[in-house]
């Protein structure tokens, strides 16, 4: 989709993502190795009495799904930043919904825009857990 086929507010529909206990588990050990989030003993111990999600992990899975709505196609010439905030921590077998909003269009000349999407993940029990500002640099009609 071109720059200026797309609209201020307008709503990207993200599919759930399903946080599944392994996988948690094995982006830990790999990117992400502290006791919180790979020691289950250790979790019991603390205020959230099991492990939580890596929040990059976390992000992740919601951005995996975003990506699957392919909004800007071929469009799409490269990502210009993302800004990442985690509210409450996110355990094994939460489920994530989100949304993805158009919050700026910015123009930055005759071939391209700034795209600023916000993205805001809840868990199944309707908790804002994480929140994405991410911008895109998009091709306009030439």
């Amino acid at each position: 989709m071109y720059f200026e086929d797309l609209k201020l507010n307008q709503k990207i529909e993200i599919a759930p993502a399903y946080i599944d206990k392994k996988d948690m588990i094995d982006f830990a050990h790999k990117y992400d190795y502290i006791p919180i989030h790979t020691d289950e003993d250790y979790a019991r111990t603390t205020h959230f009495g099991k492990l939580i999600a890596p929040g990059v992990m976390s992000f992740m899975s919601v951005w995996a799904k975003y990506l699957e709505s392919d909004i800007f196609g071929k469009e799409l010439l490269a990502g210009k930043s993302t800004k990442i905030e985690w509210f409450k921590p996110v355990f094994a077998d939460d489920i994530l919904s989100a949304e993805a909003v158009i919050t700026s269009l910015t123009r930055r000349n005759e071939k391209n825009g700034i795209v600023e999407l916000t993205i805001c993940a809840y868990n199944q029990d309707n908790v804002l857990v994480l929140k994405n500002v991410t911008e895109a640099i998009v091709k306009c009609r030439i």
